[in-house]
C-alpha cells in the first residue's frame, strides 16, 4: 500500500510568530518538503492546483517536472488538476510531457477544484462543471489513446486530425484518478474507465466516505474491470503528531485556529471527532488510520496533508520523519493484514500498465470502442 503527502500550497502566518512567506519562500519550501518526502521513503508527493490566493501551486507539471529531476523513487501526482478549466489539449500534452521526463514515475487525480471564481476566469461556467468534467476528459482519453484525433464537443473548438505531442510513454497513458469529496457522477465516471477515485475526505465523516467509495467499487464491477473490491481506492487525511500527545494539542491548537481551510470554525475537539484530522501520539495516528480498511475495503494510497496552515517548514519536515519512521511501517503491516492475493495492493505503476497493454496487444496502437451514453466517450 502506497502512503504519501499532499499540499494544497496555501501562504498562511505563522500565528506563533507573525511571520508570512512571500511567494517564492513557500514555491522553494514546498519543493524541499517533496525531496525530504523522496529521502524519507515515502511512496507519494502530490500537488493541488490553485489560481488564486492563498494559493501558489498554479503549475503543478513545472513543480512535478523538476521534481522529477531532483528525486529517486517517489510518485510524483497532483491531488487536483482542474479538468474543468484546463484546455484538456494541454492537460493531454503537459502531463504525456511530465510522463517522458519523469521515465513514468507520476499519476494525476482529475478534479473540479473547489473555487467557484476560477470558471469565469478561464472562460467558463461552474453550472456546467460536472458536464466540462466528463466531456473534457473524454477528449483527454482520445487524445493519449489515438495517435490522430477528429473531435467536436460543446466546450472548446473542434479538432480536425490533431496529433497531441509527446505521445505518452511505451504507449501508454498515464494512470489516472478521480477527485471528489460528495459528487457521485463523478465516482460513475471513475469506474466507467477503470480509473482509480481518490476521496479525499479530510472534511468529512467516515459515513460519508464509505458511501462514496461504495458506489464507485459498485460501478467498477458493473463496467467489467473486476470484483469490487479490487477496485483502485484512495483517502486523504491529515495529522499532526508529537511523542506525547498533549503536546501535539498545544502545539497544533494555534495553527488550527488559524488555517485557511478549516480555521473559525468548528474547534479542533469537534473537528477530530468528526473527521480524519487525528492530532496526538504516533499509535493514536495508527489507530485512527487503521480503521479507515473497515469502512471502504482494502484500499491502494493513503494521503495527508500536514504542511498547512503556516506550520513552518522545520516543524513539517520533522512531521514527514515521523509519518515515515513511526506511523507508515505499522500501518503497512496493518493494512496488508487479510488482503484478498487478488486484491491490489498499490496503484499500477507504469511497468505494470506497460505489461497489461503487451499482453492484451494494446500498447502504442489506437484504441476504438462504441460511444457511451453517460460519458460520450470511446474508450
Amino acid at each position: 500500500m502506497q502512503f504519501g503527502i499532499f499540499t494544497v500550497s496555501d501562504v498562511t502566518t505563522d500565528p506563533t510568530t507573525g511571520t508570512t512567506p512571500d511567494d517564492t519562500r513557500r514555491v522553494k519550501d514546498i519543493l524541499t518538503i517533496a525531496e525530504h518526502a523522496d529521502q524519507a521513503g515515502l511512496d507519494v508527493f502530490a500537488t493541488g492546483e490553485h489560481h488564486n490566493p492563498p494559493f501558489v501551486a498554479s503549475s503543478p507539471t513545472t513543480m512535478l517536472g523538476y521534481l522529477a529531476g531532483r528525486t529517486e523513487h517517489i510518485t510524483l501526482s497532483t491531488s487536483t488538476t482542474l479538468i474543468t478549466t484546463n484546455d484538456p489539449v494541454r492537460i493531454a500534452e503537459e502531463y504525456a510531457m511530465l510522463q517522458v521526463v519523469s521515465d513514468g514515475r507520476m499519476d494525476l487525480m482529475m478534479g473540479r477544484g473547489n473555487t467557484g471564481p476560477v470558471y469565469p476566469w478561464f472562460g467558463q461556467d461552474i453550472r456546467e462543471g460536472v458536464n466540462l468534467a466528463i466531456e473534457n476528459y473524454a477528449l483527454v482519453r482520445q487524445l493519449w489513446e489515438n495517435d490522430v484525433v477528429n473531435w467536436q464537443g460543446r466546450f472548446r473548438t473542434p479538432l480536425q486530425g490533431f496529433t497531441s505531442t509527446p505521445r505518452p510513454l511505451d504507449g501508454v497513458p498515464p494512470f489516472v484518478w478521480h477527485g471528489s469529496i460528495r459528487t457521485p457522477e463523478i465516482a460513475e465516471q471513475a469506474a466507467y474507465y477503470g480509473d482509480g477515485f481518490l476521496h479525499n475526505n479530510i472534511f468529512w465523516p467516515i459515513q460519508h466516505t464509505e458511501q462514496m467509495v461504495g458506489l464507485y467499487r459498485q460501478r467498477f464491477e458493473h463496467y467489467g474491470h473486476g470484483r469490487a473490491d479490487q477496485a483502485i481506492v484512495g483517502l486523504g487525511g491529515q495529522f499532526f503528531a508529537r511523542k506525547n500527545s498533549q503536546d501535539a494539542w498545544d502545539e497544533f491548537r494555534p495553527y488550527f485556529d488559524n488555517a485557511p481551510v478549516y480555521g473559525h470554525g468548528p474547534s479542533m475537539e469537534d473537528f477530530t471527532a468528526q473527521t480524519p484530522l487525528t492530532v496526538g501520539s504516533p499509535q493514536q495516528v495508527i489507530d485512527r488510520y487503521a480503521t479507515m480498511k473497515d469502512h471502504v475495503g482494502h484500499y491502494q494510497r493513503q494521503m495527508f496533508l500536514i504542511d498547512h496552515a503556516g506550520l513552518p517548514l522545520k516543524t513539517v519536515l520533522e512531521q514527514i520523519d515521523i509519518l515515515a519512521e513511526d506511523i507508515v511501517p505499522e500501518l503497512r503491516k496493518i493494512n496488508d493484514e487479510g488482503r484478498p492475493a487478488d486484491v491490489p495492493s498499490d496503484p499500477p505503476s507504469h511497468a505494470d500498465r506497460v505489461a497489461a497493454a503487451m499482453a492484451a496487444g494494446t500498447a502504442g496502437s489506437d484504441h476504438v470502442a462504441a460511444e457511451d451514453e453517460w460519458t460520450g466517450a470511446s474508450v
